[in-house]
């Protein structure tokens, strides 16, 4: 062990000078110097950020709409869309019951024609909640239940033939 530390010092060519004169006192006068280190306060930072999340969650809180639906204007209507939807899912397990190679045109048939009613039924929400006649609105959204309950029974019809 000692000869590789021997070895070691041998080989390095190590500085054994000593350091110019006054280097003590500047190292000192350094390290007695009070610190003028600007720090941000962290404080303050995360106060400014929490302030901003608070009014960022309120301001879009506040600009998000609800969307308004039939069942929404009255109880009366809510009970009508009620009922429509019971119906119209009453009669659409009737027609997958009945799904077969036979019927599967015109249950898709009827599928598709359904899928557009309901595109216009959000169409019919975007309108309500834009405040035009709500009345005149309100009829178009029942008429579309309807449609989609006639066009339902009509393939059951069908299916039975």
């Amino acid at each position: 062990m000692e000869d590789k530390l021997h070895n070691f010092f041998s080989e390095n060519d190590f500085d054994f000078q000593e350091p110019h004169s006054g280097h003590l006192e500047r190292f000192e006068r350094k390290l007695n110097q009070p610190k003028n280190i600007n720090r941000t306060s962290w404080k303050w930072l995360s106060v400014a950020a929490s302030v901003v999340l608070v009014i960022g969650f309120w301001l879009g809180s506040n600009h998000q709409k609800q969307m308004i639906d039939l069942a929404d204007v009255s109880p009366k209507l809510e009970e009508v869309q009620d009922y429509f939807v019971s119906t119209i899912n009453q009669e659409l397990k009737s027609v997958e019951k009945n799904r077969n190679l036979e019927t599967e045109t015109i249950i898709e048939e009827a599928l598709d024609q359904l899928e557009e009613l309901e595109d216009n039924y959000r169409l019919f929400i975007l309108e309500l909640n834009s405040e035009g006649n709500k009345t005149k609105i309100i009829n178009s959204m029942i008429k579309n239940y309807q449609q989609r309950l006639q066009i339902l029974e009509n393939v059951l019809q069908q299916i039975e033939q």
